[in-house]
């Protein structure tokens, strides 16, 4: 438990031969933050751990329950509890990584972007060492997209659930993964939010596969389907060619 609500769970799996302190993926899973179990994304952690990295995955509140920010608050909750037993866990606590996918991306975007959320968790500046989003909604309007216009609402501007809105080139590092063929989220999200990262003189690696659409590209990391796309080995690169978070 994370917090109180019944949603405020997570798991945490570790690799089988795990070296000595290795890098933690904090996991957030997509499903247009309506609905979703950490249980059905065991074959990301299984993925991230046979390469030797601890997975977090949380569980976080949904619409219509709630509705934005508490997903994202949530996920700021989790990122504190991984923060906090990292040791307990093995993990490094200068590798940190936030990862996630579709509404996920989305959660760990906010997170890394829009530093109130850590801030109000109580994690300091520079806590993580860097954010891999897959296929994330960085740049839409939610009130144009009527599927999920509810979850937001409430909101009197959408620019505050927009992280595109937040980059002022000083966050850590990002790795922006989207399939060429999503037409669920458009591959323009992943572009707007890559060249805003790029103007600020942020640090951000961007990548599109051909053939690949919004839930392959996740699919892919689920053995033996990496063949479709390299998004674990694009993934493993980032994580271990960064250096670790310089805390503050």
């Amino acid at each position: 438990e994370y917090g109180s609500d019944p949603r405020q769970v997570l798991d945490v799996y570790t690799p089988a031969q795990q070296s000595a302190r290795p890098p933690v993926v904090v996991f957030f899973y997509g499903g247009s933050w309506k609905g979703g179990n950490r249980g059905e994304y065991r074959f990301v952690a299984d993925a991230l751990t046979r390469r030797g990295y601890i997975t977090v995955l949380p569980d976080y509140r949904v619409y219509p329950e709630h509705r934005f920010p508490a997903f994202v608050e949530d996920g700021a909750q989790a990122v504190r509890w991984a923060l906090d037993h990292v040791e307990e866990i093995g993990g490094d606590p200068r590798r940190v990584y936030l990862m996630g996918h579709s509404a996920g991306a989305h959660i760990a975007a906010m997170i890394a972007l829009d530093r109130r959320y850590l801030a109000n968790a109580g994690v300091p500046a520079g806590s993580f060492a860097g954010t891999i989003a897959l296929a994330g909604p960085y740049a839409f309007y939610p009130s144009r997209t009527a599927s999920v216009a509810p979850v937001f609402a409430h909101l009197d501007n959408e620019d505050l659930a927009r992280p595109v809105t937040f980059v002022d080139g000083s966050e850590p590092p990002f790795l922006l993964l989207h399939g060429e063929e999503d037409t669920t989220v458009f591959t323009s999200n992943t572009t707007e939010l890559a060249a805003a990262l790029e103007e600020a003189g942020g640090r951000v690696t961007h990548k599109f596969y051909p053939d690949i659409g919004h839930f392959k590209i996740l699919l892919t990391l689920a053995s033996p389907l990496p063949s479709y796309a390299p998004v674990l080995n694009d993934i493993a690169a980032f994580i271990d060619a960064n250096p670790p978070a310089r805390q503050e």
